[in-house]
């Protein structure tokens, strides 16, 4: 208890001025030209409109999806809207070895690389439970282990270059979220998976930011399809949702929330989870990071 009352005051002051100031920083689209990004699911929704944002800045870009004709679409119009460059390179995610070496080819397209943004998934529909375990191990297998796949990849490009991971996460990640069980196991291994790793290279000292992006319901075709007749909410505009993704990762923010309720970010946030994250290190013996 004396502990408690000694050091939990100062901690929590530490928590909320560091989310206070974080919330504050000024974002400039200048922080993106000439950045080399990926941006995958980008043939459609979000992605696509991420991709144009980058564009609009004069990054580099190379993006990737499963349709080629409709990649070659968005490539054009990114050089249309003053990309540095713009390429595609098409494969699905439910190849491991087409997301290794998608990396690396684009790594070689750019010359090198800063921001990775992991945004694709696979298809999936609203549905109770039926016991599908296909269904659950390709959730996992695109919607997470593609991911770790990808940024294995591309870390020591981002090493070089002090870079940025940012992973497209959701509510369902964070929350328990009816019909939607494969889907909603394969975000919370996001958050388990990309919060660990960021806070090992916190410890270890290695300079590549990841930000997990929390959304809600988006005006995508396919989220709209998907959500109709069964959910009755108002989805939050794909464009601004893509903006605020990038300027989360140009700022290196921790976690960015886009929802339509100003109480998601409250709620969810949880700075509980964040102090005893912290407090937990202190019963880690730093020579294990070291030696690793």
């Amino acid at each position: 208890m004396a502990f408690m009352k000694k050091y939990l005051p100062p901690i929590l002051g530490f928590f909320l001025a560091y989310y206070y100031y974080s919330a504050n920083e000024e974002f400039r689209p200048e922080m993106l030209q000439g950045k080399k990004v990926i941006v995958t699911g980008a043939s459609k929704g979000i992605g696509e409109q991420m991709a144009y944002h980058l564009a609009k800045m004069g990054a580099h870009v190379v993006v990737t999806a499963r349709s080629k004709e409709t990649l070659k679409k968005v490539v054009s119009h990114c050089l249309e809207l003053g990309a540095a460059s713009a390429h595609y390179i098409a494969g699905s995610m439910e190849n491991m070895t087409f997301a290794e070496q998608f990396v690396a080819q684009a790594g070689k397209l750019m010359g090198g690389l800063d921001m990775l943004i992991l945004n694709h998934i696979t298809n999936t529909s609203m549905n109770l439970f039926s016991g599908d375990i296909h269904l659950v191990r390709r959730s996992m297998e695109v919607n997470f282990l593609s991911y770790v796949v990808l940024s294995v990849a591309a870390l020591p490009m981002l090493k070089q270059s002090n870079g940025s991971i940012v992973v497209v996460s959701s509510k369902a990640g964070k929350m328990a979220s009816p019909l939607v069980a494969p889907y909603s196991a394969s975000k919370f291994a996001l958050d388990g998976f990309f919060s660990s790793v960021r806070m090992e290279h916190s410890v270890t000292k290695v300079n590549v930011s990841i930000t997990l992006c929390i959304l809600g319901l988006i005006n995508t075709d396919t989220a709209m399809k998907a959500v109709s007749g069964i959910i009755n909410i108002d989805a939050s505009p794909k464009e601004e949702c893509a903006l605020e993704i990038i300027k989360g990762g140009a700022l290196r923010q921790e976690e960015v929330y886009y929802d339509n309720s100003v109480w998601t970010d409250l709620l969810l946030g949880n700075p509980g989870r964040k102090i005893l994250e912290f407090l937990s290190l202190r019963s880690y013996s730093l020579d294990k990071f070291i030696n690793n």
